[in-house]
């Protein structure tokens, strides 16, 4: 299995500025992603940004990282900037990985990976998992999908899919942050405008749906803690490392 991981990482988030730089035992968020990613069986790990904070601190602990350009809108376009300057062929397999996934197994990249390899009918691969807690059924910052009986998306949203789901029923899957893609696919990704759908649930996901991409949408092998989205995950992960004895 061929496969690369490029790690978006933005300083400007809104909720937790400078985010991928805030300290986790002893070690920038980013960096614990970054080798959580060398961990997979990927080729090559590459960290994508338009911030100099952030060049410093990836280029300090190793990292092969690429500037790319301001004006980008999505962590999408930033990766297809990057596929493109590598020279990489249509058929090549890129993995996004989000830089607020600090927890992330390496088994997870490894199996969205291999989902796609092994599908050539679809465009994309992601994971989910099935939601064990009510209050997340309900939260609009877990993403839901409904997938068909291949498993393939139907569709993702910050709503409770499908109507009185539940989490005593596990009848409810949490969306998991990662993508598979084919660089053809990224291509034509960014060419096409955003859809009507992935503006009103900001879901960037709902533009591939949208133009007809079939999405794999596997429950993840290996649980996968959420990423870090507020103060309130930051403590989480940083309690959670500190438990397990993680240091710098």
């Amino acid at each position: 299995m061929s496969f690369v991981v490029i790690i978006p990482a933005r300083y400007a988030a809104s909720r937790l500025p400078g985010k991928p730089l805030l300290e986790i035992a002893g070690k920038p968020m980013l960096q614990h992603t970054y080798e959580r990613a060398l961990e997979s069986r990927c080729e090559k790990v590459y960290i994508a940004t338009d911030d100099e904070r952030i060049r410093l601190a990836a280029e300090e602990f190793g990292a092969q990282v690429f500037m790319t350009a301001q004006e980008h809108r999505s962590g999408t376009d930033r990766i297809h900037e990057v596929a493109d300057r590598l020279e990489l062929a249509e058929h090549a397999i890129v993995v996004n990985v989000q830089a607020d996934e600090p927890l992330l197994p390496p088994a997870a990249i490894d199996q969205v990976a291999a989902n796609l390899q092994q599908r050539p009918e679809a465009g994309m691969a992601t994971l989910c998992e099935v939601i064990s807690a009510q209050e997340e059924v309900v939260d609009p910052h877990a993403v839901k999908v409904v997938r068909d009986k291949q498993g393939y998306a139907l569709y993702f949203s910050r709503a409770t899919i499908p109507y009185q789901a539940s989490a005593s029923a596990k009848n409810c899957l949490r969306h998991v942050g990662i993508y598979a893609y084919r660089v053809g696919l990224l291509r034509q990704f960014v060419s096409w405008p955003p859809a009507e759908l992935e503006i009103a649930e900001k879901l960037e996901q709902l533009r591939a749906l949208g133009n007809g991409v079939r999405i794999h949408t596997d429950v993840a092998l290996q649980s996968i803690p959420p990423g870090v989205d507020t103060e309130h995950d930051l403590e989480t992960v940083r309690s959670f490392l500190a438990r397990s004895g993680e240091q710098g």
